[in-house]
């Protein structure tokens, strides 16, 4: 039984019947399939074939699966990461502590849909710094998440969702951390496969992105590429 007192967001036990109650085997099968288009399609193009790549925030390890690089590390406080991960390897702790990943050994730091989980700002600069250890002088920093200057109300659909930030706020802050963006998208994938009448189809998530011109449209969550600073 969790301790009621524990802060949530560093409770992984929670976080885990949290989560498995979120997606059906049916949305994660289709959240596979999706994320294998979106890695193809876009996202492998910011990834080289030998990079050590670090899925933050790991989640159900679609984007770490799907990439291809020379080496990938899944960190996530939830303990199903390590069930997920099929040819990553599996960490569970804290973001703002990945003692276990060594000093500037990483090449990229993707993390999709995590930072709107972490609960105050403080905690993000944290896990910002801690990004800025781990990549090295050069490396990369990618971060998709739901902009909220293009969610009002929807943003609050999920129970552990509280950081709420807009793309010009993301950049002050990895700014602020030693990163240099180098690619800020306001708009690219739609916000959420729940809680929508959108159809759960593979054809039109690759439709989608061919269609760039639609992404200003449709588009809910940003996607911005920051460069490591040297020291």
């Amino acid at each position: 039984m969790t301790d009621p007192t524990t802060d949530f967001e560093h409770d992984g036990e929670r976080l885990e019947l949290l989560y498995r109650e979120r997606f059906s085997e049916k949305e994660l099968e289709f959240k596979r399939g999706m994320w294998k288009v979106f890695v193809d399609s876009y996202f492998q193009r910011f990834v080289g074939a030998t990079d050590v790549v670090v899925d933050l925030g790991a989640g159900s390890c679609e984007f770490i699966n799907a990439v291809r690089c020379g080496e990938k590390i899944a960190v996530d406080l939830n303990p199903d990461v390590e069930r997920y991960a099929v040819d990553a390897k599996a960490i569970v702790t804290e973001t703002r502590d990945m003692s276990a990943i060594p000093t500037g050994s990483v090449d990229v730091v993707f993390s999709s849909n995590f930072f709107e989980h972490l609960p105050n700002k403080a905690e993000l600069v944290a896990t910002l710094e801690e990004c800025r250890r781990i990549i090295r002088p050069g490396g990369r920093l990618m971060v998709l998440m739901p902009n909220i200057r293009y969610l009002p109300g929807r943003y609050w659909d999920y129970f552990d969702h509280h950081l709420a930030l807009t793309h010009h706020s993301l950049v002050e802050a990895v700014r602020m951390t030693g990163f240099e963006p180098t690619l800020v998208r306001a708009k690219t994938l739609p916000y959420t496969i729940k809680h929508t009448r959108m159809p759960h189809w593979i054809w039109l998530v690759r439709a989608y992105m061919r269609l760039k011109i639609a992404w200003p449209i449709i588009g809910k969550q940003m996607f911005v590429v920051s460069e490591r600073v040297p020291d």
